[in-house]
C-alpha cells in the first residue's frame, strides 16, 4: 500500500516538485486540479466580516464554524494564492479532515489511543500537495526563529495551552509576515522554483514538523498537550518525520472544540495580523482588526477619514492601503504615538519602493489636543478610533471625562447626517452613559462584540445625527487643518 509519505512530499523540499508543478498549470492542459478546504482563524466578532470578503474577492462562500473566530470555504489549488491576499484573516490552513460529532470515549486511555490510530487512517495525500504549492507563493524565509513567532491564537476564549510535545508547553503559532503576505501580489514562475527545487535535492533532509492543538470544551478527558503529544507520535511513525518544536518545515493543527474536530495543515508562518506595523506600542491593534472596523463603516471614495487616537498608526495605515480612495487623518496627543505613526508609515513606503511598487499613501499625520481638534466644522466623513480602555493606557476614572468631551469634538467635525464613527472600547458602561449625555447627537446602529487581548471589547458603529451642538462651532476658513502653535506633520507621500 503506496502511503503520502511515498508520494505526497519529499524531504527536504523547499517547493512544488514536478508532479505538483504540471498539476497547477494544468488548466491549460486539461491536467487536474485539486480542490481543497481552506480553514481561517480571524478576530471574534468579525467571522461574517470575513466571510463577506471571501465571497467578494474568491468568489466562494464561507462557513462560520461552532468555534468562534474561525471560517472554512472552499478552493481550486489555481486560485491558491488569493487567500493570501484576504486581508482580514490572521492564520491560514488546509483541512486534511474534519468531524461535526466526533465521539470521544470516556477514559483518557482510549481517547488518546483513537487519536493514535486517527493519523494513519487521515487522508494526507492533497493536502500536503497543496502545503508544497503554498511554498511557492511564498519568498523563502529560512527557519523560524521561537522567540519572534506569535503565540497561539489570542482570540480564542476557552483553549488549553498549544502543545506538541510533554516537555513543550508554549510554542510559538505559524502565521505570515507582512513581507511574505506583500510577495503574494506577484506570483513566482513555477519554472524558476522547479529549478531550485532540483539544486536542492541532492542535499535533502528529512521532514521537521510539530503539532500544535487548540482545545476548547470541558466535556473532555485529556489536555491539550497530551492530545498532541499523542497525535504528533502517530504522525512521526506514520511519515518517519523528525518533530522540532521550533526549526519545523510543517504544522500539523489539531483543533478540538467540544465535539467538532478539524485536523490541518498551517499555510502561514507568522500571523497576518502584523503585516504593517514595524514600531509596537503598549495598545497596537492587529490589522486585520482594523480590516473589520474599516469594512464597518464602508468608506467610499474621496471620503475624509480621521482617526483622532491613532497610537502606532494600525487603523489609517490598513486604510490607506485596502482602502486608498479615500483620505485619512491619523493624529495622537503624544509625541511617541505620532513618531511610531510616521515610521511606519515611511517603513511601508520604503518595503513598497524596494518591491518597485508605488509608494505614495493618503495619509497626514499630525499631534493634537483630542478635545479641540484643529479640524473645521462638520468636515469628516468618517471617525475611526479605537479609544482607551483604561487599562494599559489611561484609567477607568479619567474616561469618565475623557469620553464625553472626545464624543462631543467628533460630533463637532463630523458631517450631519451622514457621517459615522467606528469605536472600540471596553469601558462599555462608560461609553454607553457618555452617548446618553450627547442630546442626541450620535445614535447607535450596530455594535460588534470582539475579543481584544482577551478583553471582551464592542466595536460600535454610530451615526451622526442632524441634531447641532449645543457647543460653540468653531469654523475656521484656513481648511481641514487651520494654522495653530502646536502642529507637527508625518506626511509621507509622493
Amino acid at each position: 500500500m503506496s502511503s503520502p509519505r511515498d508520494e505526497a512530499v519529499e524531504p527536504g523540499s523547499d517547493t512544488v516538485g514536478p508532479s505538483t508543478s504540471s498539476s497547477s498549470q494544468s488548466d491549460a492542459t486539461g491536467g487536474s486540479i485539486i480542490s481543497v478546504t481552506i480553514g481561517a482563524t480571524v478576530p471574534t466578532g468579525f467571522e461574517h466580516t470575513a466571510a463577506e470578503e471571501v465571497k467578494e474577492k474568491i468568489g466562494v462562500d464561507a462557513r462560520i464554524s461552532k468555534d468562534r473566530g474561525r471560517i472554512y470555504f472552499p478552493i481550486t489549488t489555481d486560485k491558491l494564492y488569493q487567500v493570501h491576499l484576504l486581508r482580514s484573516v490572521d492564520n491560514l490552513f488546509v483541512v486534511v479532515e474534519e468531524y461535526d460529532h466526533y465521539q470521544f470515549k470516556e477514559s483518557k486511555e482510549e481517547t488518546l489511543t483513537e487519536l493514535q490510530q486517527l493519523a494513519s487512517k487521515l487522508p494526507w495525500t492533497d493536502t500536503l500537495e497543496v502545503w508544497k504549492l503554498n511554498r511557492t507563493l511564498k519568498k523563502k524565509k529560512g527557519h523560524r526563529k521561537g522567540g519572534n513567532a506569535a503565540k497561539v491564537k489570542p482570540n480564542s476564549d476557552a483553549s488549553d495551552a498549544v502543545a506538541a510535545d510533554a516537555e513543550q508547553h508554549e510554542l510559538p503559532q505559524v502565521s505570515s509576515t507582512a513581507e511574505d503576505q506583500t510577495t503574494v501580489e506577484s506570483v513566482p514562475d513555477l519554472e524558476t522554483c522547479e529549478q531550485d527545487s532540483q539544486e536542492a535535492a541532492p542535499e535533502a533532509k528529512v521532514i521537521k514538523f510539530r503539532v500544535t492543538c487548540n482545545r476548547a470544551g470541558d466535556k473532555h478527558s485529556f489536555s491539550s498537550n497530551e492530545a498532541a503529544r499523542d497525535f504528533g507520535g502517530a504522525v512521526q511513525e506514520f511519515f518517519q518525520w523528525k518533530a522540532d518544536m521550533t526549526k519545523f518545515d510543517i504544522e500539523v493543527l489539531l483543533n478540538i472544540h467540544n465535539e467538532e474536530v478539524v485536523i490541518g495543515i498551517a499555510l502561514t508562518e507568522e500571523s497576518l495580523h502584523r503585516r504593517n506595523i514595524s514600531h509596537f506600542g503598549p495598545t497596537t491593534l492587529r490589522s486585520t482588526l482594523c480590516y473589520g472596523m474599516l469594512r464597518l463603516c464602508k468608506p467610499q471614495e474621496s471620503d475624509i477619514i480621521l482617526d483622532p487616537m491613532c497610537g502606532t498608526g494600525a487603523i489609517p495605515l490598513e486604510g490607506a492601503i485596502e482602502f486608498n480612495s479615500s483620505f485619512y487623518i491619523a493624529g495622537d496627543n503624544n509625541d511617541m504615538a505620532v513618531n511610531r505613526t510616521v515610521n511606519n508609515i515611511c517603513h511601508f513606503q520604503k518595503r513598497r519602493a524596494d518591491k518597485g511598487s508605488p509608494s505614495g499613501l493618503p495619509i497626514d499625520t499630525v499631534r493634537w489636543d483630542l478635545c479641540s481638534l484643529p479640524i473645521r466644522t462638520s468636515s469628516v466623513d468618517i471617525i475611526i478610533t479605537d479609544m482607551p480602555f483604561g487599562k494599559r493606557m489611561g484609567s477607568k476614572k479619567k474616561n469618565w471625562d475623557l469620553y464625553p468631551s472626545c464624543l462631543r469634538e467628533m460630533a463637532r467635525v463630523c458631517r450631519p447626517s451622514s457621517g459615522k464613527a467606528v469605536l472600540l472600547t471596553q469601558d462599555k458602561k462608560c461609553f454607553s452613559k457618555a452617548i446618553s449625555r450627547m442630546g442626541g447627537l450620535w445614535r447607535k446602529l450596530h455594535t460588534v462584540w470582539v475579543n481584544v487581548g482577551g478583553l471582551h471589547a464592542g466595536v460600535y458603529l454610530l451615526k451622526r445625527t442632524a441634531a447641532v451642538s449645543i457647543l460653540p462651532l468653531l469654523i475656521h476658513a484656513e481648511g481641514i487643518f487651520p494654522k495653530q502653535e502646536k502642529y507637527s506633520t508625518g506626511s509621507c507621500h509622493d
